[in-house]
């Protein structure tokens, strides 16, 4: 599947070349920017608490829910925004290999060498619908970065819910409320867990998955692409 899907991506940059999203100028499509917008991606410094967040309290400066740390590569702005969409509804997940340093750069010393990376699921439905599951397209590129295991057989969304996009913070939380189980609570417990998705935005999803894990005896810690503040 994964080759295939990168002759598709060679095949489309041999006959449409690839322009930058943001300043129009040619670019390799293996990467979507231009060298120098890619330079420009503003990048992010300091772990997010999915936790506060979702409590409406700062989230850059929590010492009070070490387990909700979430590291992002990017703050979320225009350009990552078409990075993202690109990646979650364009049909080219292989973007994540290309921007995933930023991601491992991001992450604390102890972060680097996790016993297991794994992504938040879609649910079986969605995932059939789309093809692929850019949560798992991203953990997966994160974990060979890494050179540690990758497994999407951890976590199981247990309910179909609905897209967050479409919800306010207090519908998102309710939303997403018991929407994940630990599918094997022994391969987790006492081991640190790192916990992938795309976009952390009200932190409601990555809390819930990551609150799955730690009662199953994980310890844990996200990681996402952009932090969309």
């Amino acid at each position: 599947m994964r080759a295939a899907r990168e002759r598709s991506e060679t095949t489309f940059s041999f006959l449409l070349p690839q322009r930058c999203p943001v300043c129009g100028e040619p670019a390799d499509a293996a990467r979507l920017f231009c060298e120098a917008c890619e330079r420009a991606l503003p990048r992010l410094g300091v772990p997010v608490c999915a936790r506060c967040l979702g409590e409406g309290s700062p989230p850059d400066a929590c010492l009070r829910h070490p387990g909700d740390r979430v590291h992002a590569a990017f703050v979320y702005d225009d350009a990552v925004a078409a990075l993202v969409h690109a990646i979650k509804f364009g049909s080219r997940p292989n973007l994540a290999r290309a921007h995933i340093a930023a991601l491992a750069a991001a992450l604390p010393q102890r972060w680097r060498r996790p016993a297991l990376v794994t992504a938040v699921p879609l649910h079986r439905t969605r995932r059939r619908e789309r093809g692929y599951d850019q949560a798992s397209a991203i953990g997966e590129a994160l974990a060979d970065a890494l050179g540690v295991v990758f497994s999407d057989a951890v976590l199981e969304r247990v309910r179909d819910t609905r897209a967050q996009s479409d919800l306010g913070p207090h519908d998102r939380r309710r939303n997403v409320r018991a929407a994940f189980r630990v599918r094997h609570p022994s391969w987790v417990a006492g081991r640190r867990v790192l916990v992938v998705d795309d976009v952390l935005t009200t932190g409601a999803t990555l809390t819930e998955a990551m609150g799955a894990l730690r009662a199953a005896g994980a310890h844990t810690a996200g990681a996402v692409l952009a932090w969309a503040q």
